[in-house]
């Protein structure tokens, strides 16, 4: 009796919810992500890590101009003045900027723009350059719910994916210039 399909009334086989729900025809073909929604920040730069990197780049463009005051900062590079307050202050504490108060003051970079890395950066704001935990070469930690590293080939990917990250954004520093086939490339 087990093989027997119960029936609706109209005589059709009668299914589970998800069962209809996965039978039922899709008009459209859903996104992944709801519109609006936030994608996993995991997978990408923080607001945090993206305000720090353009703010340090403007202090590039005017190394050796003097003292750049925050309000310049924030007006062209359209952050938030409090939030910069808080970004600048740990990369003082970190030795990347150097700042004086007063009339006169404000920030500038502590070392040449081409001794700082995006990478560097990157791992300052965000800890590490690594997609999963499991993956980060300076704060490691093994994934939940998980299969051993050694069996994981996700595992694998994702540090294949850290050492090319690394690779890139080590190699770029605040004084290089982004050449222009990669732009054209990304469409942009």
């Amino acid at each position: 009796m087990a093989d027997q399909v119960r029936l609706t009334e109209r005589g059709e086989p009668r299914l589970s919810k998800r069962r209809r729900f996965l039978a039922a025809p899709d008009p459209l073909p859903r996104p992944v992500a709801k519109p609006g929604a936030r994608v996993h920040d995991a997978l990408m730069l923080s607001q945090r890590t993206r305000y720090t990197i353009r703010a340090l780049l403007h202090l590039a463009d005017r190394n050796g101009a003097g003292p750049v005051q925050l309000g310049e900062i924030a007006q062209a590079q359209n952050i938030p003045p409090k939030f910069l307050t808080v970004m600048l202050s740990q990369m003082i504490r970190e030795g990347l900027v150097a700042s004086r108060r007063g009339r006169e003051g404000g920030y500038w970079l502590a070392r040449p723009p081409a001794e700082i890395s995006y990478g560097m950066i990157v791992r300052l704001t965000r800890g590490s350059l690594g997609l999963l935990p499991c993956a980060s070469r300076f704060a490691h930690k093994t994934c939940e719910n998980c299969i051993t590293e050694d069996k994981c080939r996700l595992h694998r990917v994702m540090l294949m994916v850290r050492d090319e990250t690394a690779r890139i954004l080590d190699g770029l520093s605040l004084a290089d210039e982004v050449p222009a086939e990669v732009l054209s490339a990304a469409g942009g």
